[in-house]
């Protein structure tokens, strides 16, 4: 699909992934380019949703918009991560359908695999189990519009996409503390410690969790290549290929911030799915997709932009 003329919706346009995804398709070349905020349309109510569609009439929708979360966030709100992603993915799809939309695609996430899911994780891996307890009310939100979209394929030749991604991290992401994922979380430990002087930093769990992460602007490439070639629903990974133990992590975080005091795990804590690393051959099968940036260059980027952002907001 040339999508360089066409009316693309952008969700969550104004978030971390969407505003990368965004540049990414202004750098291609693509002028029509939708992103409401959710001020103006409530994707969880269908009224709005269908109210979006008539006003906006997008050919292609990008549905970034999500309400998500770290381990803390998850375990603290299941109810609402679960209800308001499959609302506003429902509600989406379904107006999506009625008005026409030419392409559909959606963010899935690695949260919808089974807790014990044999690594790396293979897309036909994905219903061979229930997913690791503290984040599956997200994880099943997720897999349900991947089963939407293959089932509106199947009855009425619905064009969707669903891009599975692994985890995030890069500028411009959530460094809440209160519902930040690990990678800006450990950032903002680790910096604010240092200054503190602080000897000791507490971290979660044992440590010995693996995972992958993916930087934000690959990931961004690769949802905007995958709209424009790929036509099929089901699910294709997302990510660098690359696993890490969170130890390891820590220790790489605290060295880029340059914390240099003990690093201490709190076994008493969640430590979340064991182990999290994707097979990626299908995205480079399938439209040539691999990550670029390693995680080092990747976290070096993103402490650099946080203690901009910080110095901007303070002199503000």
């Amino acid at each position: 699909m040339d999508i360089q003329d066409k009316r693309i919706l952008v969700t969550g346009g104004a978030g971390f992934l969407g505003s990368h995804v965004i540049s990414r398709l202004r750098t291609i070349g693509c002028r029509r380019i939708i992103a409401p905020r959710s001020a103006e349309y409530d994707l969880t109510r269908e009224p709005d949703v269908l109210r979006l569609m008539q006003v906006e009439r997008p050919e292609v929708v990008l549905h970034l918009a999500a309400k998500v979360g770290g381990i803390g966030a998850n375990r603290k709100y299941p109810g609402t991560f679960l209800y308001q992603n499959l609302i506003m993915g429902t509600h989406l799809i379904e107006a999506s359908r009625q008005y026409g939309v030419e392409k559909f695609v959606m963010v899935g996430t690695i949260c919808s695999y089974p807790k014990f899911t044999p690594v790396p994780f293979k897309e036909s891996d994905l219903w061979n189990g229930y997913p690791e307890e503290t984040n599956a009310p997200y994880g099943l939100a997720k897999k349900m519009l991947l089963a939407q979209l293959q089932a509106y394929k199947q009855e009425f030749g619905f064009n969707g996409v669903n891009a599975m991604i692994v985890n995030l991290y890069g500028p411009n992401d959530n460094f809440d503390l209160d519902s930040s994922h690990v990678i800006p979380a450990l950032i903002r430990k680790c910096i604010e410690a240092k200054e503190r002087g602080d000897k000791v930093l507490a971290v979660w769990g044992t440590g010995k969790p693996t995972r992958e992460f993916i930087y934000v602007a690959d990931a961004a490439e690769a949802l905007v290549r995958a709209t424009e070639v790929l036509d099929t629903p089901d699910p294709v990974n997302i990510g660098s290929g690359v696993e890490i133990a969170i130890g390891d992590l820590v220790k790489l975080v605290a060295e880029k911030t340059g914390f240099k005091g003990e690093l201490r795990f709190d076994p008493n804590m969640p430590d979340g799915q064991p182990r999290r690393c994707l097979d990626v051959t299908r995205a480079k099968e399938l439209f040539g997709f691999e990550a670029r940036t390693t995680l080092a260059q990747g976290i070096e980027k993103t402490i650099d932009w946080y203690l901009s952002a910080r110095r901007t907001a303070a002199a503000a």
